[in-house]
């Protein structure tokens, strides 16, 4: 055998699957890469930024905040947006499939409910939250009154999600993804319904203080409050939503299959 022979003899066979197999790997994938960069980022905030803003003075948080918050936020907002949306749909094809296989037996399956049931209550769940920070009632903003209520909330709304969906056809993929991706959906509607519109005032007001040498509104220690405790809301959930993302395919919980 030639040295050309000897090395195609050894060569790895490389299949790439064409159709709906490469549609899927690739929202696996865009989910996976947008998932790290808004997590990254998500982490950053809570565990270096957040410390560091504390340390500076008024007039090196004129300078910071500025430069650095518009760009962090831009990315940190749409990767979240990328994330949330790209593994919604890879998760509607695991609950299709499921419902498809159901019937193929003989049995009987509604992908509508799972998916339907799922935005309803993980939104659900975010209005409960805006209604808290929202409210007249400081108490309510106080870390340890808040982490306890939506604690309580996010339980709530995943024991719901898996007494409404656990017929017996459901996959353990479709049942920790509708559990650790409603998480995700939560904390997406933080970002963009909480954390965003908060820092968008933050910045403004610190430009419009550095250019024409005002003070921040007093409104401002309230905004701050209300973005501080959305992104150490984020930040918890993060934990749990990464179990029951793992858990999808490699801890079964939910069902035989």
């Amino acid at each position: 055998m030639s040295t050309f022979g000897a090395v195609l003899a050894v060569t790895p066979q490389i299949d790439l699957p064409g159709g709906e197999q490469a549609v899927l790997i690739v929202l696996r994938w865009i989910h996976l890469v947008a998932g790290i960069i808004w997590v990254g980022l998500l982490y950053f905030f809570n565990l270096v930024n957040m410390p560091f803003l504390q340390e500076l003075d008024a007039q090196q948080r004129g300078i910071v905040i500025p430069k650095l918050m518009p760009r962090a936020m831009w990315w940190f907002r749409w990767s979240s947006l990328v994330t949330v949306l790209a593994g919604f749909a890879y998760w509607n094809r695991i609950v299709a499939v499921d419902a498809q296989n159901a019937m193929a037996a003989g049995g009987t399956a509604s992908a509508g409910r799972v998916i339907g049931s799922f935005v309803v209550i993980w939104t659900l769940a975010f209005a409960v939250e805006m209604g808290l920070l929202m409210s007249p009632a400081e108490v309510l903003r106080k870390g340890a009154v808040f982490g306890v209520i939506m604690a309580v909330v996010i339980v709530a709304a995943a024991y719901v999600f898996l007494a409404l969906n656990e017929q017996g056809w459901e996959s353990n993929r479709a049942l920790a993804i509708g559990i650790g991706g409603g998480i995700g959906w939560f904390m997406m509607l933080n970002v963009w319904g909480i954390v965003w519109r908060m820092q968008k005032k933050i910045i403004r007001w610190t430009a419009e203080s550095v250019a024409k040498g005002t003070a921040m509104p007093a409104e401002a220690a309230k905004v701050a409050r209300l973005s501080f405790l959305s992104a150490r809301l984020n930040f918890w959930l993060s934990f749990p939503m990464l179990f029951f993302m793992g858990a999808a395919s490699h801890y079964i919980m939910f069902a035989a299959r």
